[in-house]
Formats: C-alpha cells, structure tokens, sequence
C-alpha cells in the first residue's frame, strides 16, 4: 500500500509564499508521474502542475510564472513553490502520484489527503 504525506499548508497573506511537500511511503517499485491538484469550495478539483520522473513539467495556466513544481526521486517528494499567492489561490491542495507495484506491473493512481491554502487579502 502507497501512502502521500503532504505537509506545508497554511494561512498566508496575498503576495507571499508557501511550499508544499508530498512524500510517497510505502511498497512501491517505482514513482512515475508525480502532481499537484486543487480543489476550492464548490468547484471542482483542478490540475495545478505535474512533473516526469525525468523532471519535464506542465502547468495550469493560472500557475504559470508564479508556482514550480519540482521533485526528489531518491525522497521520492515532490515539491510546490508557491509565490505571489492571490485570494483566488485559496483551496485544498492534492498530491497525486501514478505509483508502479512491481516491475512490469501497471500504474496505480494515488492522492493524498489534501493540505489547506489560504490566501488572505
């Protein structure tokens, strides 16, 4: 079983800065594809950016230019640089990872249980 422990949430005012972490424990072969989503109050759950093992990355728009993705395969953590926070950035924030059981076994989708952003003005 795969478990992610996201850390580093919290309160912050707009214009500052928060990082994320999100650890992958467990029994695994492998990490693949390592994300993070948000979900704010009644809407639904979005990509925010994800990144390869081999570190090619991909953002949401809303996250270009302000947050970066990056990860530790030896940790197997991935990571979220959150800068110039905005209002609009308040949400829950997901770790995603696509996990491999065993070699040669396919991809199991795992999240974590969400950490919480909020953005004062």
């Amino acid at each position: 079983q795969v478990q992610l422990v996201e850390s580093g949430g919290g309160l912050v005012q707009a214009g500052g800065s928060l990082r994320l972490s999100c650890a992958a424990s467990g029994s695994f072969f492998r990490v693949n594809a390592m994300a993070w989503y948000r979900q704010a109050p009644g809407k639904e759950r979005e990509l925010v950016a994800s990144i390869t093992r081999g570190g090619s990355t991909i953002y949401a728009d809303f996250a270009k230019g302000r947050f970066t993705i990056s990860r530790d395969n030896a940790k197997n953590t991935v990571y979220l640089q959150m800068d110039s926070l905005k209002p609009e950035d308040t949400a829950v924030y997901y770790c995603n990872a696509k996990t491999v059981r065993y070699y040669g076994s396919g991809e199991n989708d795992v999240w974590g249980q969400g950490t919480q952003v909020t953005v004062s003005s």
